[in-house]
């Protein structure tokens, strides 16, 4: 009688040669892990998140996120304004240099820059990390939540990040974010400038709902100005980093960006309660207290940056697929908003003056 097609008997296996099944089943699934680990390991030491050695601060020249790489990169800077004259600004000139360091987030002074960069995860955090001119890492200090703004003063000495703690939109209510203030000359590192004496109206304010983002710096490193945000309503404050106090000035501002003269803010204002286009970028002028709405009608949710006393220059989401562009327009009210950076973000002017 033939077995074809009939079960096998299974042979009982022994206690010796169930232990050694199961060691060897052990041994194969931590020999995979272990590959996979190393596998991952190798891949992400592949992907070079510093700089490249010839790739430095100097100018004058346009620094930005490239959105393609994730990387800093540049373009020389070409002014196109007559002596005297207000005109459309500055212009990119020449080919893009990349090879900076791998940042969601960059701003610089001719001295130094500021790169945050994020750090994915169950609870996401952000590395916070400090350059020098030849942007090689001297600090790095990590905060949780996701990158969202970053400033560097004129001198180099204050630095200062904001993160969404939750939420990733300003356009909603349902978000919190944390934002410090570092010194360089002192090393004293403020971790969220929350607890800052906040008068409104004249009065000392206090509430658990206050938020604080988007600051800027005057040149003084002493006098910043910021957004606060508190029962559904946005105020511009001046802050004073040395008597650590803050006031507010006027309400619907966003992002602040002060001038290089240090007398005009630029700013993101509500203008719509569309939640896919509710800002417009506007002027005030910190003598007058007069606003300007500028060229740009798109809605802009970016703090934009000075490129000089005329131009300013932000991003907006791209076109042909790309994550975002830098776009600049007249910083008076006039003019054309032009694309100076297609796949750009974090745009910062750099003169190349320091020494």
């Amino acid at each position: 009688m033939s077995d074809v097609g009939s079960p096998k008997t299974a042979i009982p296996l022994g206690p010796r040669a169930r232990i050694a099944v199961v060691v060897t089943a052990v041994l194969l699934l931590v020999g995979g892990s272990v590959g996979y680990v190393m596998h991952a390991r190798q891949r992400t030491e592949g992907q070079r998140t510093e700089a490249d050695a010839s790739f430095a601060l100097g100018g004058p020249a346009l620094y930005f996120r490239d959105t393609a790489s994730g990387r800093v990169a540049h373009q020389p800077l070409a002014g196109a304004r007559a002596p005297g004259a207000r005109t459309a600004g500055v212009r990119t000139a020449g080919a893009r240099t990349t090879g900076g360091p791998a940042c969601d987030r960059f701003y610089a002074s001719d001295d130094g820059a500021l790169c945050l960069r994020a750090k994915p995860g169950v609870l996401p955090k952000t590395y916070a990390i400090v350059l020098d001119r030849q942007l090689r890492e001297k600090r790095r200090i990590t905060v949780p939540g996701v990158p969202t703004r970053a400033r560097v003063s004129v001198s180099g000495r204050m630095l200062s990040w904001t993160v969404f703690a939750t939420g990733d939109s300003y356009a909603t209510t349902a978000f919190s974010t944390r934002t410090a203030i570092l010194d360089l000359r002192t090393g004293y590192l403020i971790k969220s400038i929350e607890n800052i004496q906040l008068t409104i109206d004249g009065a000392r304010y206090h509430a658990p709902d206050v938020n604080y983002w988007g600051v800027t710096f005057a040149r003084d490193d002493n006098r910043f100005y910021a957004t606060v945000s508190t029962k559904g309503r946005t105020y511009l404050v001046e802050g004073n980093m040395r008597n650590w106090t803050a006031k507010a000035l006027r309400q619907n501002v966003e992002c602040p960006s002060l001038s290089p003269d240090n007398t005009r803010l630029a700013f993101k204002k509500k203008v719509s309660d569309d939640p896919a286009a509710p800002w417009r970028l506007y002027v005030l002028d910190l003598r007058t207290m007069r606003e300007t709405p500028l060229a740009e009608r798109h809605s802009v949710d970016d703090q934009a940056a000075w490129l000089d006393d005329d131009t300013l220059a932000y991003a907006l989401p791209g076109a042909s697929g790309r994550g975002s562009d830098v776009w600049t327009v007249p910083a008076d009210g006039t003019g054309t908003p032009r694309v100076a950076v297609e796949g750009g973000a974090s745009p910062v002017a750099v003169a190349g003056t320091a020494g």
